[in-house]
């Protein structure tokens, strides 16, 4: 490993730093070089260079808005036994504490930065002599992202569309029961699904969308604070619904009552939002029945039972 490092990052220095962590799909070590300290991903699956080029993409899109801190994404490096590493920055982790307000802010700032960038080429445009094409700005009009994102270890259907309901329907929801329907054919699954398909875009009426750069995955193991505030990583991200990111974060706990003031504080829940979380948990209940099986069959089902009524 040591080798295989000094040779991608152009190091001479490289050595076990002896800090060590990961999930239930990649595992994680730190090195010391003379690059700084740094952490490595590693994951042996065949498909690990397109699940680390994700994530890669998604710390670099939530890095730009200079909204949140991630670790610095360095490179990834394929394996030569098979699978690849992330290179990243190192961060000493705590657990999210004294700053869990300050990641509701923080967070809000991340969901409303595209619309911010809207607004502000909204207001350049009314000014005489001020163009779009006078702004490096980039605003984002649709729902999607410009590569591959993985939610564990499941690829996300990220194709550009300008309908969130589509988008969400299709390319979320959809795609996780047809992967269903091939690995386990559930009958229930798909009767519930042909009738709540059909009510899902009345749970939509009367509400503007704009595109929100999301974390994608964001749950209490996925956060984490250092001493100059709080700090997300491991993302699957995409430009949707920003009310989505609040769907896990509910699911599996890790956020106290002072993120969700701070957070609400800047992003107000809009009518119907109770409903359209259970919505989109639905999707993080399929997910996980799809990585680790029928356990999370009921949930997925009661969810849309509950949606139905």
């Amino acid at each position: 490993m040591e080798a295989l490092l000094k040779k991608e990052l152009s190091c001479s220095q490289v050595k076990l730093a002896g800090h060590s962590g990961g999930g239930c799909i990649s595992q994680g070590q730190s090195y010391d070089t003379d690059l700084g300290r740094l952490y490595v991903k590693a994951n042996h699956k065949a498909e690990a260079r397109r699940m680390f080029e994700g994530e890669m993409a998604s710390l670099q899109a939530i890095q730009q808005t200079g909204t949140i801190r991630v670790p610095k994404p360095i490179k990834v490096i394929d394996q030569p036994s098979g699978g690849a590493l992330l290179v990243m920055e190192h961060m000493d982790f705590k657990s999210l504490n004294r700053q869990s307000a300050k990641l509701g802010e923080n967070l809000a700032d991340l969901h409303l930065h595209n619309q911010r960038l809207r607004d502000k080429l909204t207001k350049q445009s009314r000014t005489v002599g001020e163009g779009p094409g006078q702004s490096d700005l980039q605003y984002v009009d649709k729902f999607g992202f410009h590569t591959v994102t993985c939610c564990g270890y499941i690829p996300l259907v990220n194709d550009w569309q300008e309908d969130w309901v589509t988008f969400y329907t299709q390319q979320r929801l959809q795609h996780q029961l047809d992967l269903l329907e091939k690995s386990s054919g559930d009958r229930e699954a798909r009767e519930l699904w042909s009738q709540l398909q059909l009510k899902i875009p009345q749970l939509f009426a009367g509400i503007e969308i704009v595109p929100s750069l999301l974390h994608g995955d964001l749950w209490g193991g996925n956060v984490a604070e250092i001493d100059s505030g709080p700090v997300i990583f491991d993302p699957a991200s995409f430009y949707g619904h920003s009310e989505f990111e609040l769907a896990i974060a509910g699911m599996f706990g890790g956020f106290g009552s002072s993120f969700y003031s701070a957070y609400h504080a800047k992003m107000p829940k809009a009518p119907g939002f109770d409903k359209r979380l259970k919505l989109y948990q639905l999707f993080h209940y399929l997910n996980h029945w799809n990585h680790f099986g029928s356990g999370y069959r009921g949930s997925s089902l009661s969810t849309m039972r509950s949606l139905l009524k």
